[in-house]
């Protein structure tokens, strides 16, 4: 697709719904977009990291107080960014400035009874399995945060319907489950199109990489050419073996594609090579709590 958003299977008017539904959703915070900047040049320093994080002042708290949290179990107060960022390491505060950015644009509730909540941490989980799957099966062939924002924010377009289109949400909800239905195919019966579409256009407004909005418009289809396509795939399939696919454990069962090559056939044996995979459920469910 190389970074256009297919919309030419779908009506005029359907077109225009989803790009006003686009248009409607918040702007991605320029902080995050300047972290990201940042990750992709080799020699950005940890120290401009942590200046640009310090400059956002809902990051920051939320950030301290995770780490002050039970979760890390510190013996001494951290009482700023800097010291946050020594005993965290930096890839660990990049990863918690993204998802709290990501968390602060989340509508804390919708008409479509669709649950945030488990939606957050299902994204949470993914974001953390896709890294975890390109360092294991793609080292040093797709950027560690790449993977991170792939799996945080290859869902998203379930959030656009369901603050935009509800009712017809709700009921691709429903009949997902009611079916045992995978919910995109739900919803393309439904609405006319799926979250992977939807997902791509707001990707694409909010200027992300062409590699990252080609990878959220084809995570349900049958073409994963990427190294980080591919890991996204395998996560979304291990994230819901494990009780977080963020429509609410509908199983795709028989038709769950494939592996790519590079993971073999087995996805049991791939989540065991994953060792314990609790610590990223742990993590995603302390993460997902920094709204307070």
């Amino acid at each position: 697709m190389q970074g256009s958003v297919g919309m030419g299977q779908i009506s005029v008017e359907l077109g225009k719904r989803l790009n006003n539904a686009v248009e409607s959703m918040p702007a991605f915070p320029k902080s995050v977009q300047r972290i990201l900047e940042l990750t992709r040049d080799i020699n950005c320093r940890p120290k401009d990291l942590v200046a640009v994080i310090e400059k956002d002042p809902i990051i920051t708290i939320k950030v301290l107080k995770i780490i002050n949290s039970a979760y890390y179990g510190l013996p001494n107060k951290i009482t700023s960014i800097n010291q946050s960022a020594v005993y965290l390491g930096v890839n660990t505060l990049k990863n918690l400035a993204l998802s709290f950015s990501t968390i602060g644009i989340l509508p804390k509730k919708n008409e479509a009874d669709f649950d945030i909540q488990h939606y957050l941490v299902s994204s949470l989980v993914t974001a953390d399995l896709v890294r975890s799957l390109g360092a294991k099966f793609a080292p040093g062939e797709i950027d560690p945060t790449d993977c991170y924002i792939a799996g945080l924010l290859h869902d998203f377009g379930k959030v656009v319907f369901a603050q935009c289109m509800p009712a017809e949400f709700n009921r691709a909800l429903a009949l997902s489950a009611s079916d045992k239905l995978p919910l995109h195919k739900a919803e393309e019966s439904i609405i006319g199109a799926d979250h992977t579409l939807v997902g791509a256009m707001l990707a694409k407004r909010w200027q992300f990489p062409d590699s990252l909005v080609d990878c959220i418009a084809g995570h349900h289809g049958p073409k994963y050419v990427t190294p980080l396509a591919e890991c996204l795939l395998v996560a979304d399939l291990v994230a819901e073996r494990l009780g977080y696919d963020s429509n609410g454990n509908i199983s795709a069962g028989a038709d769950a594609p494939s592996l790519p090559r590079r993971f073999g056939g087995d996805l049991d044996a791939v989540i065991a090579a994953l060792g314990d995979t609790s610590k990223i459920v742990s993590e995603a469910k302390m993460f997902s709590q920094s709204e307070g």
